[in-house]
């Protein structure tokens, strides 16, 4: 025991034992390899699905099968990261393009959990499998597991930009991830875009590109982020639910949600609405339901009589998560190191990918088709020099001493002969004599288009190009997310209702505004109502404006001339006092129709006759 203790410096074993840990984690566990765009728990299960043989077109097995099966051989991190892994890759909710055909309950958008893994069944879903194609083709290296008994791939060779077309988030140490999905037939035509010409530039990819699609739709608000993001590998997009207006019985009218931000919990958004509506923040919902169905989601909001729709909706933007940011950050594992990448360059790093894949799939099968060209060649042989061979064969006192002779009669290799002597008599026949002869033939012409490819490059980029569009054509759909062009933010106007106000104005600086229905009309002996009740030597003047109307007043702090929407003036009833404000003295001293100020706002318009008598 004393032997194998050391003395180091804490500090030194510290920082070396952290940094380990910190490299571990982020190479190892949180974040995604640009290439296959996996982690390695997704990659590990996936491949224990192609090892059960859970393809999309035979049947489920349990989801306690494959999570035992990956824990047991690749992933010694527990069953309960693992089942988790295998639930998202099943909800196409969180996944773009689902990656796992799951049978149960996988949870829901509401954020229900899933049921226990002994309940739910799984197998791949049809595009998985383009993830693991010619796998079995030497594409990816394959590495020892944790106790070395058996091999695991460092990559799956995928066809599919898997990385841009689902996303990925992930917590590293000192660093994170956070992906979002795009749309495959995008991303396919900016590949090929790409392939075409290499010098394309990000602008143009972004014109292919237009902006993440989640799988959850809804509105992206603004582009500015999305260029920011594309450019530098980092931005922050606004996402918005989609929502719109319907009429109900008794002349109401409902706001219907039917699309939600990404990873916005339904349930919790529901909450969140009831609540802000007992508590009088957001005035005017009188009911809410939750009508979501297999057809979609479908939550209904009714109104107050009399309540306007954009000016609730409005509301919820501002107080829900009906309007949510998603902060991008394109970091990965390029070449086993952390790299945040723009568009251009994630895209750049799959041709690579798929070049390497490619050309290690035609060496290999450029290596088969020579061995089976070599065996073939002596089959041939022995086909033309029948009666010798079958002469040999019953001369020989055994099968070795029947190679011998064969190998040195008819100067064939060890492997020639073996296949001579493995060959079954039907194949003497006439027909299958033919039958040798036609695949020699066309293995050989296999060999020189397989040899064509590796010796030119723009035949293997024809491949690759032909390859995506085929995954394009099979796998490609319309995008989901609408992406709003022209946005501005939400203003204190955006959230009133537009309605005519009554402002008063004194000659000392005091001002309220009043709605013009305090007021009420006065006929012939009637009496009206007072507008304000002014001090000694007091004069005012009442004007009606809508609320949106820029009205010219003055800071009392910087005394700069500016205009002030009436929101922006203290509110209050038609017997109570106004408050003190600077106002512009152009515009309270001026005549019934003033110029405009040199702020470039205009008074508002005078009181008309019948709402001057109401106010009198």
């Amino acid at each position: 025991m004393p032997d194998r203790q050391i003395n180091a410096p804490i500090e030194e074993e510290m920082r070396k034992s952290y940094l380990d840990y910190a490299m571990s984690v982020i190479v190892g566990r949180a974040l995604p390899d640009i290439r296959d765009g996996l982690k390695p728990v997704h990659r590990r299960v996936l491949y224990t699905m192609q090892l059960l043989g859970l393809a999309f077109n035979r049947g489920y097995k349990k989801s306690a099968r494959v999570v035992g099966d990956c824990m047991g051989k690749f992933h010694p991190h527990g069953d309960s990261a693992i089942y988790e892994t295998l639930v998202r890759m099943v909800q196409d909710f969180s996944l773009r393009y689902p990656l796992v055909d799951g049978q149960g309950n996988f949870g829901s958008i509401d954020g229900d959990p899933a049921a226990a893994m002994r309940y739910t069944e799984a197998r791949m879903a049809r595009i998985a499998h383009e993830l693991l194609a010619d796998i079995d083709k030497d594409t990816v290296d394959l590495v020892p597991n944790y106790d070395e008994n058996e091999q695991e791939p460092v990559v799956l060779p995928t066809r599919i930009p898997n990385l841009l077309v689902n996303g990925s988030a992930g917590i590293a140490v000192g660093m994170a991830t956070n992906i979002p999905p795009h749309n495959l037939t995008e991303v396919v035509e900016a590949l090929v875009a790409l392939i075409d010409r290499p010098d394309t530039t990000i602008e143009a990819l972004m014109k292919i590109v237009t902006g993440p699609d989640f799988p959850t739709a809804g509105y992206i608000y603004g582009t500015g982020g999305i260029r920011e993001a594309y450019t530098t590998g980092r931005g922050s997009i606004t996402l918005r639910a989609k929502a719109h207006a319907e009429k109900m019985r008794g002349g109401r009218e409902a706001i219907i949600i039917s699309e939600l931000p990404y990873q916005v919990n339904k349930a919790s958004l529901i909450e969140k609405i009831s609540e802000l509506a007992k508590e009088k923040k957001i005035e005017g919902i009188s009911e809410i339901r939750d009508e979501t169905n297999r057809e979609g989601i479908r939550v209904v909001l009714e109104l107050a009589r009399g309540e306007i729709p954009q000016i609730i909706l409005n509301q919820l933007y501002k107080h829900t998560q009906m309007q949510t940011s998603f902060g991008i950050i394109m970091l990965a594992l390029v070449d086993r190191r952390p790299q945040v990448v723009n568009l251009k360059e994630m895209l750049e790093a799959f041709v690579r990918f798929r070049r390497e894949v490619v050309t290690r799939r035609t060496r290999y099968e450029l290596a088969r088709a020579e061995e089976r060209a070599h065996i073939l060649a002596g089959l041939r042989k022995a086909v033309d020099q029948l009666d010798v061979v079958i002469r040999i064969i019953r001369e020989a006192a055994n099968a070795d001493a029947a190679r011998e002779t064969l190998m040195r009669r008819l100067e064939l290799s060890e492997i020639q002969a073996k296949a001579i002597l493995d060959m079954q008599l039907r194949r003497l026949a006439a027909l299958e004599r033919q039958k040798i002869v036609e695949e020699h033939e066309e293995v050989l012409k296999l060999i020189e288009e397989l040899r064509g490819i590796l010796a030119s490059d723009a035949k293997l980029m024809g491949i690759i190009r032909k390859e995506l569009l085929d995954i394009k054509e099979q796998y490609g759909d319309a995008r989901r997310t609408e992406i709003l062009v022209e946005t501005s933010e939400l203003t204190i106007e955006d959230l009133l209702a537009d309605e005519e106000m009554v402002i008063t104005i004194t000659r000392s600086g005091y001002i309220k505004r009043t709605h013009v229905e305090a007021y009420r009309s006065q006929r012939r002996g009637g009496k009206g109502v007072t507008g304000m009740r002014p001090k000694k030597r007091t004069s005012s003047r009442t004007s009606s404006s809508p609320p949106r109307t820029p009205i010219c007043c003055s800071s009392p702090i910087s005394a700069s001339c500016t205009g002030s929407r009436s929101t922006r003036f203290p509110r209050a009833d038609a017997r109570r006092r106004a408050k003190r404000w600077s106002i512009c003295c152009r515009w309270a001293r001026a005549k019934p129709s003033p110029p405009a100020c040199r702020c470039g706002t205009s008074a508002p318009a005078p009181l008309s006759s019948s709402a001057r008598s109401r106010a009198r």
